[in-house]
């Protein structure tokens, strides 16, 4: 039995291990652009130099896993080609491929790895007064704005959005907004559409200096599922069944931000119980046993306001953000500790969740 999980992220490794427990005598192998595995809930500390995001693929996979370093290029007939010309067969595939940015010209995509590193020097060449731009105000770019305005006190943080943590309570909104005041971080209320140099322009026409402008804004999805043949929907997104198998081909599992699953967020707290899934369906069915739909609920969400802040926020769960929340020391702590927990369940397979909302 030869299985290929395309990605390394939160979801790509929670179903290889946890696949490797469940069926030990099948050939697994990750496929993955790098041989890194990439905390994307710490991209942010990388970028401002307070932490680190990256750990070597093979400390977070178990033995007799194998990893190819490249890219797949296209997923066929039963096999996946990779960059490099070469083929992997497959009775099964489990797609992984997570999401990417899609940044105006002239601002660096701050949600993968190779965009985090580029920021993290071009920041280190900034003078005592730099104007650093984060566009983007939902929990990535409210994160790297909290992140860089207290690791770099010297620098301008500037955040535009024309909402900010709009899927969150009023209070909540207040705690962020007071926060990044405390930190001294710049709030422009604007949607910016062109970046000419150093200079901004934005949907209400005025126009903003920066130094370094960073995207904070997760978007879409890679292309290969459509390039692939495989059905999606207008965003790229593979089409599955409640199984999360591809609708078009049952052999192929999606899980993490590249699924179309209906009511789920991008999220760590959604690709890891997805991958889960996928691995314990993969495993039924490999046993003669009927595979169970997915249903997963939220409780709420949580955000890192540099390292001695942070946000928790309650939800019911179809993820409607509720009145409760909690702000400062003790939610940066409950916030680390999540962090730490979904890297645990990355490298050992074991993923917990609740259940849906009842329809």
């Amino acid at each position: 039995m030869d299985i290929v999980v395309i990605g390394a992220g939160y979801a790509g490794t929670v179903a290889a291990n946890r696949l490797n427990r469940k069926v030990p005598d099948a050939r697994i192998t990750v496929v993955n652009p790098r041989g890194d595995f990439i905390e994307r809930v710490r991209l942010h500390e990388q970028l401002a130099g307070s932490g680190k995001a990256a750990r070597p693929l093979g400390e977070m996979l178990r033995d007799g896993i194998s990893i190819e370093t490249a890219s797949v290029d296209k997923i066929g007939d039963g096999a996946v080609t990779l960059d490099d010309g070469r083929g992997l067969e497959f009775d099964y595939a489990i797609l992984a491929a997570g999401s990417i940015a899609d940044p105006l010209p002239g601002a660096i995509a701050v949600s993968t790895w190779e965009g985090a590193e580029q920021a993290r020097t071009e920041l280190e060449a900034l003078p005592a007064g730099g104007i650093v731009t984060v566009i983007g105000g939902g929990s990535t770019g409210i994160e790297i704005a909290a992140e860089l305005a207290e690791a770099h006190p010297d620098l301008r943080v500037r955040l535009v959005s024309d909402a900010i943590a709009p899927t969150l309570s009023a209070g909540a909104q207040r705690h962020i907004r007071h926060t990044l005041a405390r930190l001294n971080v710049e709030i422009a209320a604007d949607t910016i559409v062109e970046i000419d140099g150093r200079t901004l322009r934005s949907e209400s026409g005025r126009e903003l200096d920066s130094d370094l402008t960073l995207w904070a804004i997760i978007s879409a999805v890679p292309d290969l599922a459509a390039r692939s043949g495989l059905a999606v929907d207008p965003r790229g997104r593979a089409l599955v069944d409640e199984n999360l198998r591809s609708v078009s081909d049952p052999r192929v599992f999606a899980v993490g931000d590249c699924a179309a699953v209906p009511g789920m967020r991008m999220a760590c707290a959604t690709a890891a119980p997805q991958g889960a899934h996928a691995a314990d369906t993969l495993a039924r069915m490999i046993k003669g046993r009927a595979p169970r739909p997915f249903s997963m609920g939220y409780g709420g969400q949580g955000l890192s306001l540099g390292r001695h802040d942070g946000l928790m926020q309650a939800s019911d769960r179809a993820d409607n953000a509720g009145w409760l929340f909690f702000g400062g020391r003790v939610s940066a702590v409950i916030k680390e500790g999540i962090n730490r927990y979904a890297a645990y369940a990355s490298r050992t397979g074991n993923s917990v969740w609740i259940g849906g909302p009842k329809q």
